[in-house]
């Protein structure tokens, strides 16, 4: 039996072909043979197994496939989509390339970096979003049902979302009928697609309103409702926990879908969630709690308090209609919750009463499962003022109990009335008995309790009391306490004035302050009794007039200082203790001005600050996190400016006088108006801002556009260039019958061209060997000018001996001469016919050359006629005394050979130097010629530039008639530059002076063919 190794390998071997012995494949190079076999191959069984193979690598060489391989891989999807086995096999390939972890066959084979395979990931995956039609493409591929299509397509754009959620959620949003396509898939049978599904839905719809409201109106919720129900509600598994994060990105910080879900009537159907067994024995497991917590924040998402009060208001009154509120009561009082499960059904009850005075009332009448029956708030607060309950229970209580009092007069009365001495034993909600515990009594309890949390806790909800509320504020001043038996007894603001004074800690001095500013605001009676406390202001002062600079001493001076301020502010003076001035005054003298508004100030620079003014519920995670109160931070905000002009008149414009009612009305007038204009300037601003992203998403599209196009050409001229060289391999008869002729044309054209540059090629060889035969010429005609000049030194002398001076005569210019110049002239014809820049300074040169050439001419002749002109027998008579003067000659001569010797090599350097420029011009000429027949060629390649081609031949043509004609001419100047050399050595020898052997040889060679050692010397003087 085969194995599955054996199978993989024949597999392989099927689609690479057999290796080559003694070779081992790399993996680069499977990889890049596969997919050429992808390609290339024709057979669709072919194709198939070159991505099965492409599959199996996907992981180990992640990269090579993704480099090389995506664009192949999408063509595929796009040209064999019918096929749904090969498409599965690319869709898993790519989900391979795609994926943000990590593969241990990677790590193991390329040693990837940690972070690598995810950055891995997410640049495949912006090259694979970069094309719209790709993500289209995948959205089609969603109709099909076959699960090896639809699976891994929904898998691939998990990823896509993970590594590119913007991009993708942008090119989702503009696809037809996309939104609608993935919310088909929840109703799919098969529960993998489906699940996965949701994850991708979670991912698409992160921090995105627009594709949040298309899923919420697709009938979205009606589809998680469906699956929660299927799974079993609360004990269901992950994929219940899958619904709800999916659910809460719906509704989190979205008015309009949160207004949907309760002109839905999908509030009702949360009741189902916690209708739990109170008796459960099978505890709770992790999935369970999990379930419970997410179904929670989903309630607290549609009250919280920072969404807009009409949508809060509308749920909560739903909640109490549908029995969500006394179903999440029943699970606070029941038995065996989890602490963090029971911490979250406190928080999102208190949610749910917020404000709402139908849900308070509810809430207050909550009776807890115990004998003797106690109201639930009387539960929560011993769990609150006790020290041993965990912290975030302790804190989830406090922001119950501030709820519950939160614009609920008939709470904070029903909370006041149980401080009361004659009504300690009443407690709301229920009959009075003398065992039973009353709210104010837990709540002092916790105030004067040692644990300094404790103080704070109570301290902060005794304050909630009295906010907004002064008859409950003036009914507080009536509470008595009876610190020890036998004593009398002391009021609550005395008492926590002797607590400031007993040096607590830190934390209780927070609460207290705060409970005694919220008491005194706004309250002249309370006051009065403030100030009426001997040891309440000298501590108050002294405290802020402290010089310690810790951050906590800081909030505590602070705090004092607006403690003092209110004193001042809401002093009416009906007392006897301070009235306004003279507790103003103090304060200046004690404290000073600027001090007491610098301590002011330093509250509101504190992180703590900020934090608590925030939001309402506590965001403390440990007792150090125990500042302030939200309650609090709001009543520092409206009164710190006032309490200061109140005090320190003279930093507030250097004037206190009392504005004017009318003034009050008219700036409150002019706030108002300056309101309406700002909410309508951010408004606009909120219109704008939506029109700039709708813009810059325009800008963007209209980028990847240009970018599309942009390789959209690339690949058109590629594909041109491709298509332009199959047309020329194309047989003959395959074109048309014209295309054929120009064809044949062609072929002619380029024979011609071949033929004329093998003919240009000889006649360029040839010009150099005529050029390389004047050179030669030229130094003979030196050698025998300086002979000449010699021997016509010799005759001057003997001339002057005999004192007969002979008369040299100028002759005028043969006809020849004038005729071998012409015929020179002539040579630069050719050169005239190029119309060339280059050509001029070639021509140039040449008739420099050819007027040496006429000068060395001129000079020849003019030897020519001294000699003649010489009489045969003053030559005879000059013999005998040139042989007497000879001896005193030698050293003469030998000094003037060596001048003419010197001048001679100079004017030869010279000429080189000349001859190597014009041999430079010649490969210029060379060069332009091949150019041309480039050119010729090129034009060839099309039949529409036959005629073009043809023409450049003809020119061509008549150029190399021009050049045979001017090598022509420069053979016939050689030939009688050589007949004139002839002569002068035969004169020279009848002159009595010896000529050498290669002289003579040269003479008689009359053919004038190429000599043995012309290429060397060609060589030598190039």
């Amino acid at each position: 039996m085969i194995s599955r190794m054996d199978y993989f390998r024949s597999v392989t071997q099927s689609v690479l072909g057999s290796p080559q012995p003694g070779h081992q494949p790399t993996g680069a190079e499977t990889v890049e043979r596969l997919i050429d076999r992808v390609q290339s191959s024709t057979l669709l069984e072919d194709r198939r197994d070159g991505c099965r193979a492409l599959k199996a690598m996907s992981r180990k060489y992640r990269v090579l496939v993704g480099a090389h391989g995506m664009d192949t891989l999408i063509q595929v999807l796009e040209a064999d989509r019918s096929d749904h086995e090969i498409v599965y096999y690319s869709l898993e390939t790519l989900v391979n390339v795609t994926a943000t972890e990590e593969y241990p066959e990677e790590i193991d084979g390329d040693a990837t970096p940690d972070g690598h395979s995810s950055a891995v990931g997410e640049q495949f995956t912006e090259i694979f979003t970069k094309r719209q039609e790709n993500i289209e493409l995948l959205v089609n591929l969603l109709d099909e049902f076959d699960f090896k299509v639809r699976y891994p397509t929904v898998k691939l754009l998990t990823n896509l979302l993970k590594n590119r959620p913007k991009d993708l959620q942008e090119v989702i949003l503009v696809i037809p009928s996309g939104v609608s396509k993935l919310m088909d898939l929840l109703s799919d049978s098969r529960e993998v697609i489906r699940n996965d599904t949701l994850l991708l839905l979670t991912q698409l719809t992160k921090s995105n309103t627009n594709l949040q409201k298309i899923v919420a109106f697709e009938n979205g919720y009606d589809h998680i409702f469906e699956v929660i129900q299927g799974e079993g509600f609360a004990d269901g598994g992950v994929v219940v926990e899958d619904c709800l994060i999916l659910m809460l990105n719906l509704l989190r910080n979205n008015p309009s879908n949160q207004t949907f879900f309760k002109e839905g009537s999908y509030i009702q159907r949360l009741s189902s969630f916690f209708t739990l067994p109170l008796d459960s024995k099978d505890g709770w497991s992790a999935q369970k709690v999990t379930n419970i917590h997410y179904m929670l924040q989903l309630v607290q998402t549609l009250v919280a308090p920072q969404n807009p009060a009409q949508v809060v208001t509308s749920c909560q009154k739903v909640m109490n209609q549908c029995g969500l509120l006394q179903a999440l009561t029943s699970l606070l009082m029941a038995r065996g919750v989890p602490v963090d499960i029971l911490t979250d059904i406190i928080t999102t009850v208190s949610d749910m009463i917020r404000g709402n005075q139908p849900n308070q009332e509810f809430f207050a009448n909550m009776l807890a499962p115990s004998t003797p029956p106690r109201p639930a708030i009387v539960v929560l607060l011993m769990s609150m003022v006790n020290d041993k309950q965990p912290f975030i229970l302790r804190c989830a209580v406090l922001y119950c109990f501030q709820c519950f009092l939160y614009r609920n007069q008939t709470g904070q009365a029903q909370i006041i009335q149980t401080l009361l001495p004659q009504t300690a034993d009443v407690v709301p909600g229920a009959k009075p008995s003398p065992n039973s515990v009353t709210a104010g009594q837990l709540l002092c309890s916790g105030l004067f309790s040692p644990d300094p949390v404790s103080n704070w806790f109570a301290a902060v909800a005794l304050s909630h009391s009295l906010v907004d509320n002064s008859a409950q504020k003036e009914n507080m001043l009536r509470v008595q306490l009876a610190t020890s038996v036998g004593s009398p007894p002391v009021s609550l603001m005395q008492q926590c004035t002797s607590i400031l004074q007993a040096g607590t800690k830190v934390l209780t001095c927070f609460g207290i302050l705060m409970l005694l500013s919220t008491w005194l605001a706004h309250c002249p009676v309370a006051v009065q009794t403030f100030l009426a406390i001997p040891a309440a202001v000298p501590y108050l002062t002294t405290r802020v007039s402290g010089s310690e600079h810790d951050e906590l001493e800081t909030v505590c001076q602070g705090l004092c200082a607006f403690l003092l301020g209110l004193g001042v502010q809401f002093n009416d003076g009906s007392g006897n203790s301070f009235s306004r001035d003279s507790l103003k005054q103090l304060v200046t003298d004690r404290i000073g001005a600027e001090n007491f508004s610098d301590r002011l100030s330093n509250i509101s620079r504190i992180e703590a600050y900020t934090k608590a003014a925030k939001s309402p519920q506590l965001a403390a995670k440990q007792p150090s996190d125990l500042v302030f109160d939200h309650e609090f931070c709001r009543l520092f905000k409206s009164l710190e400016v006032s309490c200061v002009r109140a005090v320190t008149p003279q930093l507030m414009n250097g004037s206190s006088t009392e504005v004017s009612p009318a003034e009050v009305t008219k700036y409150k007038d002019i706030i108002r108006d300056q309101d309406a204009e700002i909410t309508q300037l951010r408004e606009s601003l909120t219109e704008i801002q939506k029109e700039v992203e709708e813009l810059k998403s325009d800008k963007e599209q209209v980028s990847a556009k240009v970018q599309q196009l942009h390789d959209e050409n690339t690949v058109l001229k590629a594909q041109q260039g491709i298509a332009v060289e199959a047309a020329s391999a194309v047989a003959p008869g395959t074109s048309e019958t014209k295309a054929e002729g120009s064809d044949n044309t062609i072929e002619q054209l380029t024979q011609q061209m071949v033929q004329l540059q093998q003919q240009l090629a000889e006649m360029t060889h040839s010009r150099d060997y005529y050029y390389y035969e004047m050179y030669k010429k030229d130094a003979e005609v030196t050698a025998l000018k300086q002979q000449h000049e010699q021997h016509q030194q010799e005759l001057e002398q003997q001339q002057k001996q005999q004192e007969q001076l002979p008369t040299e005569q100028a002759t005028p210019v043969s006809g020849s001469q004038l005729s071998n110049h012409q015929d020179t002239k002539s040579g630069a014809d050719f050169f005239d016919s190029l119309p060339n820049p280059e050509m001029e300074n070639l021509r140039k040169q040449l008739e420099d050359l050819q007027l040496i050439l006429y000068n060395k001419d001129s000079e020849i002749q003019q030897l020519k006629e001294a000699s003649r002109e010489t009489p045969a027998g003053t030559i005879e008579e000059s013999n005998g005394v040139a042989e007497k003067q000879a001896e005193t000659s030698d050293d003469h001569s030998h000094d003037d050979l060596i001048m003419t010797n010197s001048q001679l090599e100079k004017e030869n350097l010279s000429l080189k130097q000349q001859v190597k420029d014009f041999e430079i011009h010649i490969k210029q000429l060379q060069t332009q010629l091949t150019t041309a027949a480039a050119a010729a060629a090129a034009a060839a390649a099309g039949t529409s530039t036959g005629s073009a081609g043809e023409t450049k031949c003809r020119q061509l043509e008549e150029e190399l008639d021009t050049i045979k004609r001017e090598q022509e001419d420069l053979l016939v100047l050689v030939t009688d530059q050589s007949s004139k050399m002839s002569e002068y050595r035969r004169k020279l020898r009848s002159y009595g002076e010896e000529v050498t052997d290669d002289e003579d040889d040269d003479d008689e060679d009359g053919d004038y063919g190429i000599s043995d050692d012309y290429d060397e010397d060609l060589d030598d003087l190039q």
